[in-house]
């Protein structure tokens, strides 16, 4: 049995938890998130926790128990508090800039790269720093990734889009010769 799967999720005040069919719906004051659940893991609501239970004990259904529990987790913390992420532009001439629902990042390319924000995710630009903002946890940790993607830091002078921080393993340049 999971040790986290164990643990009863709790349930603040102003934040409704519904199971229909199948479909975990979480809605607090920051929005709403709906997540589909695996046949094999049971979710037993109650009036200020949720627990998840499963039948079998293969070792699939075992690692699906901790794993529903924490996505019911974050789905509670997100409609409440939301989560944040963010990233650093490091490099000379490197910068964002956000305009409506696009930003567009100069990184070094002969082009600039238009990147439009998904729906739900929000961000804020400090000259070489986004702040990405959404309630879904899994969301934001996809798009701040496809973001990093665009430009990964090299390891020799750590140019380059990284996450808050990070960090880099620098390697040492070719020795001089002599």
């Amino acid at each position: 049995m999971s040790r986290i799967g164990k643990k009863p999720v709790p349930i603040p005040k102003g934040v409704e938890v519904k199971l229909d069919r199948g479909i975990l719906t979480v809605k607090g004051p920051k929005g709403e998130l709906n997540q589909k659940i695996h046949p094999k893991v049971k979710i037993d609501i109650g009036p200020d926790e949720v627990k998840v239970t499963v039948n079998e004990s293969t070792k699939q259904v075992r690692a699906l128990h901790g794993l529903y529990r924490v996505l019911v987790n974050n789905m509670v913390t997100g409609v409440t508090k939301g989560f944040e992420k963010g990233l650093e532009i490091v490099g000379i001439g490197y910068r964002v800039e956000l305009s409506g629902r696009t930003a567009t990042f100069h990184l070094g390319y002969s082009h600039p790269i238009e990147f439009p924000l998904p729906d739900g995710v929000d961000a804020k630009v400090e000259r070489t720093k986004i702040t990405l903002s959404s309630i879904d946890k899994e969301l934001l940790g996809q798009t701040a990734a496809k973001i990093r993607r665009l430009r990964p830091p090299e390891p020799y002078k750590g140019k380059g889009i990284r996450y808050e921080n990070e960090v880099i393993r620098r390697k040492a340049g070719k020795a001089g010769a002599k």
